[in-house]
């Protein structure tokens, strides 16, 4: 009694210092959407690691990481956990070579298309809260939107036919690459250029950005909040990653992590640095691993939902490649299935593998271009029965 008496207490406390500090957002929809709780299963849901067998894996893995990074090839973050244990982790290069700023664990770097898994998060939890339907059509909530059959989960497992706006928008008839795009742009673009679909809704997969910008505005126009907003009271608060965040390219471009190619010269932002859900999303290993944690917990998403996202859609050609909804799979057979999602972006690579029946999680990220990034997968052969070689 005294504990339920407690827990509306600080419900109120946290709903009210809520609604005063984001100013013209509805109290119906900050009631809905703000979570005073955390939903990261921490380590202690799963077996407890012992010293042994850490150690063991450490030696393995510590090798690996020498052997594919090196000193100088890699600049970010490596991390590697059992059961939410880290076993193994890893910081090294420059958050801002100019100014001799360090990466270390509390350190941002841009997710580049790994942030797809965010953004895709954000929407499951709309689900979860009855807010959406995976087949609800995105011209419902998206009224300018010009094409009739697309559906949320088209845009999910890139399976809508839309076209990809990195190519229009390079059309100097649509677009003048002086000026920043915007989400609201593309849209914008799509509708009154009535641009034809690259392929007829739901017949094959094409991986295209596209679908996770128009996926940005579904989330602000159902929760009434930018997608920063959006995406920390969706899941950046409620699983606890205390250092992600979306960026603004206006307010954040200078003191962000910075972007370069291998030999540590900078890439600058470009006009389409401001397009957010497909990017744009900065986070850390740390942060990660807790967002890996949390979708063990059904009461952030639900089993009924997850038994959606991780399985593949697309079996038009035949392989092992596969993708969800927001992550990519590979399926050699029933019971042996991995999940992951890379990313690149200007110099930013990205790696995420998550092991769903060892319970394992890899996380590479990168502001200093090495595609090494992508041999973070390799690791899964030390945990379980999965097709990859590590070189001595």
């Amino acid at each position: 009694m005294i504990r339920s008496i407690v827990i509306i207490l600080t419900i109120i406390v946290v709903y009210s210092c809520s609604t005063k500090s984001e100013k013209g957002e509805s109290e119906v929809v900050e009631k809905i959407y703000f979570i005073p709780r955390t939903y990261y299963s921490d380590h202690k849901i799963f077996p407890k690691l012992s010293r042994k067998y850490i150690k063991k894996k450490k030696a393995e893995i510590e090798r690996f990481y020498s052997q594919t990074f090196g000193k100088d090839k890699f600049s970010g973050g490596f991390l590697v956990a059992k059961n939410g244990q880290i076993i193994f982790e890893k910081y090294q290069g420059y958050s801002n070579f100019e100014k001799g700023k360090r990466n270390n664990s509390r350190t941002p770097i841009h997710l580049a298309s790994v942030g797809k898994v965010l953004t895709a998060t954000a929407v499951f939890r709309l689900v979860h809260l009855g807010k959406l339907k995976f087949d609800q059509k995105v011209n419902s909530i998206l009224t300018l939107f010009p094409y009739e059959t697309i559906t949320i989960r088209m845009l999910l497992n890139h399976r809508s036919g839309v076209p990809k706006y990195a190519y229009f928008a390079s059309q100097d008839s649509l677009w003048n690459k002086k000026l920043t795009l915007s989400n609201e742009d593309i849209l914008d673009i799509l509708t009154v250029n009535s641009l034809p679909l690259d392929f007829v809704p739901d017949t094959k997969f094409t991986y295209n950005n596209s679908n996770y910008a128009l996926l940005a505005l579904v989330i602000e126009k159902v929760t009434k909040q930018t997608f920063s907003q959006a995406m920390k009271k969706l899941v950046f608060e409620p699983i606890g990653m205390k250092n992600s965040f979306v960026m603004n390219l206006k307010n954040d471009s200078t003191i962000v992590s910075q972007s370069y190619k291998s030999n540590y010269q900078k890439v600058p932002f470009d006009f389409l640095d401001a397009i957010n859900g497909d990017k744009n999303i900065y986070s850390t290993p740390r942060d990660l691993l807790k967002y890996d944690m949390a979708m063990y917990n059904d009461e952030y998403i639900s089993k009924k939902i997850k038994d959606e996202v991780y399985k593949g859609y697309s079996y038009e050609k035949p392989g092992i490649k596969n993708y969800g909804l927001g992550i990519r799979l590979k399926e050699w057979t029933e019971n042996q299935k991995l999940f992951y999602h890379n990313g690149w972006w200007h110099g930013n690579n990205s790696c995420y593998v998550s092991l769903k029946k060892e319970k394992v999680t890899i996380i590479a990220i990168s502001n200093k271009y090495t595609r090494s990034v992508y041999n973070s997968v390799q690791i899964s052969s030390l945990f379980g029965d999965y097709p990859y070689e590590i070189s001595d």
